[in-house]
Order: structure tokens, then C-alpha cells, then sequence
């Protein structure tokens, strides 16, 4: 073989293998994220998905959310649908291998788009109800891109939709769905979002939180109100549960919102105590540190922001 056709050869095997390395990675680029979604059962006929204790990323494609369905004699009801398209679809696919059901009833607790973007399956495959609140149809429109579709990959949030909610309660709605009866319950003040819902079910003796309540890690009260997260949590203590499965967390428990009653509750002491000492904003970190949870998830991006903007709601309120 002559050194010119062996110099051929080789730069023909170069190409092929660069051409399927590329068709490889072209590939890989293309498929669908792969959730890995595993289901939790937390009561009689109750699995959740419970996310990640961090923020939404590339890497967990938004699976920091707590989601979960109902089995009822003739569907699933959902609380809570996730963060995109393909979140939905997978969580379906594992919830069908328990049992085939279609999906009738879908709620959604609030507006924060990690727990609402995966509406758009549910609609779309089964022309599911959506129950939740008015302000997501106020304020978002088919071909808003949200965080979610900034933060996710495009194999990810591909086939996400925004659909629009089909009833938004204003009071306590009570329904029952295939011999399971639920109470959607408004805070019907700005708590964790302006317009918050937690979902109980009397026989089950379950509550839903939404983002009302977490644990394992420090809540983001960015778009909520000190003053109505202390409500909502009275609210939610007055419902007979045995199970309570937070927005984000891990611990769904009788005592899964001690975290969040005693964080809330602490802030709002020690808020008020510098008011009452005169303390500048400028002086609020050194004040108010809110140590005792400085181990949990995300403390140190969220924790300082907390405080505050509950200072400036608590000073506005005193005046």
C-alpha cells in the first residue's frame, strides 16, 4: 500500500468517526431530559414526587418541587403539576405502572411557575380541570416565557405550554372526585404568593401545603408577606392532619411544619425587638441572623432577603 492511499485511508476514517461522534452528540442534545422521577408514598392512596432542596437549574431540569397525586376510584386528582411538559408526562408514566387512570382533576396551589408548567400535559392528554388561582390567568398569556423556560434546557421544557386555570375559587371549595373528598382552602391574603391555596382532605386527614410550608431548607418569601405566612400557618394548624407534605422537603410527618412555623415566627419576634431598639436596616444582619437554621438548604442565598423585606412590612405596619 502506498503512503498516498494510506494518508487516503486514514483521513477517511477520521471523518467517519468525527461524523458519528457528532451524530452521537446531536443525539444525546435531542432527547428528551430524563427526569428520573421516583413516587413517595406518604398515605393511603397518596404518592408524591418530592424534589431537590435546592434551586432550580440545568442540572435538576426544576425537579425541586414537591408534586403529587391522588387515586381515586375513576382517576388521579393532581396537587401541584411540576415544571415543565416533560415532568408531567414522566410523572404520569410512573404513576400509570401503579395504576391506569386518567388524570380529571388537576389544582394548583399558587403562581410560582415550578409547580404549574406541567399543566399543559395534563390538559392537552386528558382536558384535565384545572382549580387555582385567578392571578395566573391575570397575569400570564400563552407564549410568556417565565423562569422556567430561561433556567431549564430546551429538552427539558420542550412541549410546555401555558394554559389557563378553568375555575379560580374566591372561598373554600369543597369537592369530591371518585370517593375522595377534598377542601381547597384560600389564605385569601398575600402569605408565600398573593394568592395562596392549601389543600386538606378530611377523611384522609392529609394536607397539601404548597409553598406555604417547607422544610429541610430556607423558604424564598421574595413575592409573599411575614404577617400572612403566620396566618396561613394558623390556618393550617387548625386542620386535623396526620400527614403534611410541604411545597419543597422531604419530612412529610404530623411535625413537617415546625420548621417553617418556628422560622416565621422567630423572624417576626426578633423583628419586632428591633423596632422597638431602634435598629437601622443597615445594622439588620448583625442583628437578626436567624442562626439557628444556617444548615438548612439555600440559607445563605435567601436568609438575608427574608429578613429584610419582613423588616420593611413590619416597619410600614407599625407606623
Amino acid at each position: 500500500m502506498t503512503k498516498k492511499i494510506f494518508s487516503s485511508l486514514l483521513m477517511l476514517m477520521t471523518l467517519f468517526i468525527l461524523s458519528a461522534q457528532a451524530d452521537a452528540t446531536h443525539k444525546k442534545t435531542d432527547a428528551t431530559f430524563d427526569y428520573k422521577l421516583k413516587a413517595t408514598k406518604v398515605s393511603d392512596n397518596v404518592w408524591c414526587f418530592l424534589g431537590a432542596l435546592e434551586e432550580p437549574n440545568k442540572k435538576n431540569a426544576g425537579n425541586m418541587v414537591n408534586t403529587c397525586y391522588v387515586k381515586t376510584n375513576d382517576s388521579f386528582v393532581i396537587i401541584d403539576s411540576g415544571p415543565s411538559y416533560q415532568y408531567a408526562k414522566q410523572a404520569y408514566a410512573v404513576m400509570s405502572k401503579i395504576q391506569k387512570l386518567p388524570v380529571k382533576t388537576l389544582i394548583t396551589t399558587h403562581d410560582h411557575d415550578d409547580h404549574w408548567l406541567g399543566n399543559s400535559f395534563y390538559k392537552e392528554k386528558f382536558n384535565a380541570q384545572i382549580i387555582g388561582p385567578k392571578y395566573i390567568n391575570d397575569n400570564y398569556k400563552e407564549g410568556d416565557k417565565t423562569r422556567m423556560f430561561n433556567v431549564l434546557s430546551e429538552n427539558a421544557i420542550r412541549g410546555t405550554k401555558i394554559v389557563k386555570v378553568d375555575k379560580t375559587p374566591s372561598k373554600t371549595y369543597t369537592f369530591n372526585v371518585g370517593g375522595e373528598e377534598f377542601e381547597m382552602i384560600p389564605v385569601s391574603v398575600k402569605a408565600h404568593t398573593p394568592e395562596d391555596f392549601f389543600v386538606y382532605m378530611p377523611k384522609r386527614k392529609v394536607l397539601f401545603a404548597g409553598d406555604l410550608a417547607m422544610n429541610g431548607r430556607i423558604t424564598s418569601n421574595r413575592h409573599g408577606s411575614l404577617l400572612g405566612q403566620l396566618k396561613a400557618i394558623e390556618m393550617m394548624k387548625s386542620k386535623d392532619y396526620k400527614v403534611f407534605v410541604p411545597g419543597h422537603g422531604f419530612n412529610t410527618s404530623k411535625t413537617a411544619m415546625n420548621d417553617a412555623e418556628k422560622y416565621f415566627t422567630l423572624l417576626h419576634q426578633r423583628i419586632v425587638k428591633a423596632l422597638e431598639d431602634d435598629v437601622e436596616l443597615s445594622e439588620l444582619s448583625e442583628v437578626i441572623t436567624m442562626s439557628e437554621f444556617k444548615d438548612r438548604a439555600m440559607f445563605n442565598a435567601l436568609n438575608g432577603r427574608n429578613v429584610e423585606d419582613a423588616f420593611t412590612e413590619i416597619e410600614l405596619v407599625s407606623e
